[in-house]
């Protein structure tokens, strides 16, 4: 396994990583990137076109064979090598994602020690792929069920978390013996450029990891439908997702679907209200809100909620916005003028429509996609934003009395990514534990996305799980062998 040394195509010119080289894509296409804390050009990225897709899948083909028969505990190596190359290279990548994305630097450093996180559990859990004897009916008979690599995955992933989103499907896939085409997010081309080059530095074969931007819809549409994939993983919009696990079905494609969020909070009176508004109010900021698993709808019990908004609205004016290369920047700008614009058309709805702004409110004066740290309050049920993701830095208060209310509240919504509750009471837990209508509950704390354990949600959320072992189970498939003694 010899490693491709070639320098990666990473900001400001990205290019396209197909069996095993960097390269422009066949028509020469590009696509501008923005820096959104100033809404100007900063480099570009290719743009695939149809030649380059069926060159990528013709790479991921005829690397599965080869690549499934390698050893688990050498697939491993590759992995943990390219963990180490991620971390010493991280000061770098950081400054490119912050500068692609917005988030502050120290929020991209923690996302590239995800990204290492991710490739380490991978590579010590695909040693553990294990199969099963099962107890056969006859002495003469021997039944064995195993575990194969499922194939060449079509894997897609989002801008907001542009290296751990893609880490976590290289890492799967790579770690079962399958091969992958990555569509990166063009928004912010350079983390999983930066993925894909230390994993072949890391010693890993031409063809095994490929990586495309370009035109969402075309390349899904081309890649999908293709023999040659066998697999789909994809994390982004409820929408888009749809679409997707629909085109996917229609070619009998098993998927793996992490979509949005609108996370619920509990806070019972049982908790101090300061700290809890405080440890809310840092949860809900990263990442200027672009953040699936961000806690959004907060209900607060009667009895402390005044003490809560108070605290929850001065933490969220007191959060230092800026750009996200400057020290002490706690928020970074929203990634793009569209998102900005879907925010502020989401707060002034709810305002026009009678709801009290705590905190924030408004966009910022002057360049770059930046929005205030947002509360708000008395937000009407017919507003938008208690029904659809806003995706952004706004979060909006209520109350509720008893606990059958509080889950009542959580619980009505079409998403259920992630939620959250704060209490010590043991009655409270197990009720909420059980009540919850969601893939993922954090109970006094907001620590979910961890490498070894599941991330994923129900209803429209998706479904499959990423990380754990269930997200190295989902790229691969089950064999059952039995066998008679021969006479």
């Amino acid at each position: 396994m010899s490693a491709n040394r070639q320098t990666a195509r990473m900001a400001p010119d990205t290019g396209l990583f197909i069996d095993g080289r960097w390269r422009d894509a066949a028509d020469g296409a590009v696509r501008e990137v923005v820096d959104p804390a100033s809404g100007q050009v900063t480099g570009r990225v290719a743009r695939a076109a149809a030649q380059d897709l069926d060159d990528a899948l013709a790479a991921a083909q005829r690397a599965f064979g080869p690549w499934r028969q390698v050893a688990a505990r050498d697939r491993a190596a590759v992995l943990r090598r390219a963990a180490e190359l991620v971390r010493e290279r991280a000061p770098a990548i950081a400054a490119t994602i912050s500068r692609e994305i917005g988030k502050p630097v120290a929020e991209a450093g923690q996302e590239l020690a995800n990204c290492a996180d991710a490739f380490d559990w991978c590579a010590e859990e695909g040693r553990r792929a294990y199969g099963r004897l099962v107890p056969a009916r006859q002495p003469d008979i021997t039944q064995t069920v195993l575990r194969e690599p499922i194939g060449p995955v079509a894997a897609f992933s989002p801008w907001n978390f542009p290296a751990s989103q893609a880490a976590k499907k290289f890492a799967a896939a790579i770690a079962s013996g399958c091969t992958i085409i990555l569509k990166g997010p063009e928004e912010a081309p350079g983390g999983s450029a930066a993925l894909v080059q230390a994993l072949a530095d890391a010693g890993l074969p031409a063809g095994v990891a490929n990586l495309v931007f370009g035109d969402p819809p075309m390349i899904s549409g081309h890649l999908i439908p293709s023999p040659v994939i066998r697999k789909v993983s994809f994390t982004g919009s409820v929408p888009v997702g749809k679409s997707l696990a629909e085109l996917a079905g229609r070619h009998m494609k098993p998927c793996t679907l992490e979509l949005g969020g609108h996370a619920p909070v509990l806070v019972f009176d049982d908790v101090d209200p300061e700290a809890v508004a405080r440890a809310v109010a840092a949860a809900k900021f990263r990442n200027a809100g672009q953040v699936c698993i961000s806690p959004t709808r907060l209900f607060v019990q009667r009895g402390v909620y005044e003490r809560f908004a108070t605290a929850f609205a001065q933490a969220a004016g007191a959060i230092v916005v800026g750009r996200g290369d400057q020290p002490g920047v706690q928020m970074g700008p929203l990634s793009s003028r569209r998102r900005l614009d879907a925010v502020r058309a989401l707060v002034d709805e709810a305002v026009g429509l009678g709801a009290t702004v705590l905190a924030g409110g408004a966009a910022l004066e002057g360049p770059g996609f930046f929005f205030q740290p947002t509360a708000l309050a008395d937000v009407p049920a017919c507003a938008r934003i208690w029904h659809e993701e806003p995706f952004g830095p706004v979060a909006i208060l209520d109350t509720f009395d008893s606990i059958g209310q509080a889950l009542d509240k959580a619980n009505d919504t079409t998403y259920g990514l992630a939620s959250y509750a704060f209490t010590d009471r043991a009655d409270r837990i197990a009720q909420v534990s059980e009540g919850m209508q969601a893939g993922m509950l954090g109970i006094n704390h907001f620590a979910l996305g961890v490498a070894e354990a599941p991330f994923g949600g129900i209803k429209d959320s998706g479904y499959g799980r990423e990380g754990g072992i269930e997200g190295l189970e989902a790229y691969t498939v089950t064999k059952f062998v039995t066998q008679r003694t021969a006479a």
